[in-house]
């Protein structure tokens, strides 16, 4: 009978691996998002550098889950939906991680002071990206939820609409107040990596809709 059973695990899906990694990568992504609102309201110097010190630890970790998923999807012949979407998958959350990363990153490298409303609408709006991005890929285990899944999805692009809107009303406050040239282009760089992370986002989610699509 463990001869059998040891025949029957070569069988068995090998697919719940990629869930896994999925959610433990979104869960990572909301922590990065939470940790950025923490930098622009952080008006320490220091402090912030210890809080962008973390979310690098965090990115890091995220790639190395990405590794993984890529590792496991050259093994694995079963996949819980297509290679393409996984990949497409991983590299959209892979890039979230990245740029949540930057926007942190150049605030301290640029010294600006990030606690301003743009800054903190933008960082908000990153987090409630992210954090409906992991609502999302925890209800494809079982796609039973559907509903939950599409709202998350709706959200997310009005989030990213948001993040535009903002974009913009950030770039015009700033032209409109800002006298120094150089102050204006690091803060813009930084509005720019803040944007482009919702935009990732959305990358995201329309994977994720793809999926549902096609196997839901």
């Amino acid at each position: 009978m463990s001869a059998f059973n040891s025949i029957m695990k070569l069988f068995l899906p090998k697919d719940r691996v990629f869930y896994s990694l999925f959610e433990e990568v979104s869960v990572t992504v909301v922590e990065m998002g939470q940790m950025l609102k923490k930098v622009v309201n952080e008006p320490s110097f220091e402090i912030r550098e210890q809080l962008i010190s973390q979310i690098e630890d965090l990115e890091h970790k995220n790639d190395d889950l990405t590794h993984k998923i890529f590792t496991e999807l050259s093994r694995n012949f079963i996949t819980p939906f297509d290679r393409e979407d996984i990949h497409y998958l991983a590299s959209s959350l892979d890039d979230i991680a990245d740029y949540i990363f930057a926007s942190a990153k150049k605030i301290n490298f640029y010294r600006v002071d990030p606690m301003q409303g743009n800054f903190r609408k933008m960082a908000e709006l990153i987090a409630l990206g992210a954090d409906n991005i992991k609502n999302a890929i925890f209800e494809l285990r079982n796609m039973k939820n559907m509903r939950q899944i599409t709202d998350a999805l709706v959200r997310i692009n009005s989030i990213e609409n948001q993040a535009d809107d903002e974009f913009d009303s950030a770039i015009l406050n700033l032209f409109a107040t800002e006298t120094d040239a150089r102050e204006i282009i690091k803060k813009r760089e930084i509005f720019t990596v803040m944007e482009i992370a919702t935009d990732k986002c959305e990358d995201a989610a329309n994977v994720i809709e793809s999926i549902i699509v096609k196997y839901a």
